[in-house]
């Protein structure tokens, strides 16, 4: 897969930033390095700390991109399958970061197995 053209990295970064501005507050800035046809996205907290959030993978144009979350746990990025709340598969990540996840339904333990004889 050919290098993300600069014109695609200007339109990242500022769809990025105007996300974070909206949504994540507790951002002081959002970062992204690129490699190839990779943008890795860290976001910087107002301490200074960076926190790596994702990779996008450039698809060929610039609402093409495959999606990685980074994993603090094991130290790298996964894979990840976008999907909106109706559960079919997302557009883009810009798709699925605007919509709001759904709230999981939550059980009791009796709920699930009957209660106690």
């Amino acid at each position: 897969m050919p290098a993300i053209p600069e014109s695609t990295r200007s339109s990242i970064i500022v769809r990025l930033l105007d996300h974070a501005e909206k949504n994540w507050p507790q951002l002081a800035k959002v970062r992204a390095r690129y490699h190839g046809s990779f943008a890795y996205i860290t976001g910087v907290l107002r301490d200074g700390e960076q926190i790596p959030l994702c990779r996008l993978r450039y698809g060929g144009s610039a609402h093409s991109f495959g999606f990685a979350i980074y994993s603090a746990a094991r130290e790298r990025y996964e894979d990840a399958l976008l999907r909106t709340p109706d559960r079919h598969p997302a557009r883009s990540p810009r798709h699925r970061l605007h919509r709001p996840p759904r709230r999981p339904q939550t059980r009791t333990p009796d709920e699930l197995t009957g209660p106690p004889t």
